[in-house]
């Protein structure tokens, strides 16, 4: 059936060295429509090449993962999410390292899914972004800290906070109880 949510790690937890196509890796998306012993049906494989050709990346589906530059494996990242099909979308620093043209269509991408009902949670760290793009935040600093309409929640005096919590932390303190 459908999972529960579709999770995107960032870049640097994937290796790309295993000799994949791209069209392969992005297939690993219906995983949860097979089994380990069948084979896709056409009806995956053109919603594979569909999700390819929404990123942009047709022309490049026999190509190997390790061929790709940053901005076009996150292409081919999101791609794959698109395939899983869940109702909660888990992105961990979606658009580091992304050009500007590569950040703003997958940008486009979360739009869709939001327009659609879909849930998305992202990891990110460009305030405008979140600003401009998710309508509710979580400020996070080793805890939440504020929650809510981003426009209350990315206050100059809850960042502040952030900031001092963050720098004020040790790894190595010893645990306290909460009032």
């Amino acid at each position: 059936g459908q999972p529960a949510f579709a999770y995107l790690p960032q870049q640097t937890e994937i290796d790309r060295t295993f000799p994949f196509s791209v069209l392969d890796f992005v297939q690993m998306g219906c995983w949860q429509h097979i089994r380990w012993y069948k084979r896709l049906g056409l009806d995956l494989q053109q919603r594979a090449k569909m999700a390819l050709e929404r990123v942009g990346l047709a022309e490049l589906q026999h190509r190997s993962l390790s061929s790709l530059s940053v901005g076009q494996f996150q292409r081919v990242l999101f791609a794959r999410l698109m395939l899983q099909d869940a109702p909660l979308i888990l992105l961990d620093e979606p658009f580091n390292a992304l050009d500007a043209r590569t950040t703003a269509d997958l940008l486009q991408l979360v739009r869709q899914w939001q327009a659609e009902g879909r849930t998305v949670l992202a990891v990110l760290h460009d305030y405008v972004q979140v600003m401009q793009h998710f309508p509710r935040a979580f400020l996070i600093a080793r805890e939440c800290l504020a929650h809510g309409p981003t426009s209350e929640v990315l206050t100059e005096a809850n960042l502040r906070r952030a900031r001092n919590h963050a720098d004020a932390w040790q790894e190595d303190a010893p645990v306290c109880a909460r009032d």
